[in-house]
């Protein structure tokens, strides 16, 4: 009896000590802040803003991502394309072989992330958001990767197959995408740039405290 009591008065004190340490104060991120990683960024693809500490065991990734045009092929030396077929050659493979006989395949660039589910908030231009499917012919994220150690945490990209669902996407318009569940883009004509909201209990992002360099 007296071990069930020290058991559930050790189990209290590490409860209150829990909250105690919870964030008491609310973060804000000015439009002001997203621009300014847009702008130091380039424009480039994806950027976390910041990493905040939610309480209650996990933390939360803010970032924004700008996708230019689909469909239009980077223009790349002949070194840079070797270097990229040397590391997916390297790379683990993932998803489907190869999609069924006679199936669709939709060249989305799609990626599935393992713990971390996203919710897209567009803030400019628009697209198809492909969600759904299976991946094909993809290829592991890298350890060391920006990908798996900052953006998203241990990821499969590919184009997909199956039972995608395209859906036409606008500013204002909000996507909420599960862990594991394929996504990309197509139909951008011009661009494309929204938040990404990652929620991540399992902490396979930067600590709590990151943010992006500049800021």
């Amino acid at each position: 009896m007296k071990k069930i009591i020290m058991g559930t008065a050790l189990a209290c004190l590490a409860s209150s000590a829990a909250l105690a340490a919870a964030p008491t104060a609310a973060t804000i991120i000015t439009n002001a802040d997203v621009q300014k990683v847009l702008k130091i960024g380039a424009k480039g693809t994806d950027h976390t803003i910041q990493v905040i500490d939610m309480g209650q065991g996990y933390n939360m990734s803010i970032a924004v991502v700008h996708r230019g045009p689909t469909g239009v092929q980077p223009v790349r030396t002949p070194d840079q394309v070797a270097a990229a077929a040397a590391a997916r050659a390297k790379a683990t493979p993932c998803g489907l072989k190869a999609a069924p006989a006679g199936a669709k395949i939709i060249k989305s660039g799609s990626i599935s992330h393992d713990s971390t589910a996203e919710t897209y908030i567009v803030i400019s231009g628009s697209g198809t958001l492909v969600t759904g499917g299976t991946i094909v012919d993809g290829r592991r994220s890298a350890p060391d990767s920006e990908v798996t150690t900052t953006l998203n945490g241990p990821s499969c990209s590919g184009d997909v197959t199956g039972d995608q669902v395209l859906t036409p996407v606008k500013v204002g318009d909000i996507a909420v995408i599960p862990a594991g569940v394929a996504h990309g883009w197509t139909g951008i004509t011009t661009e494309v740039t929204y938040l990404s909201v990652r929620p991540d209990p399992k902490h396979v992002l930067p600590k709590a405290g990151y943010k992006y360099p500049g800021l």
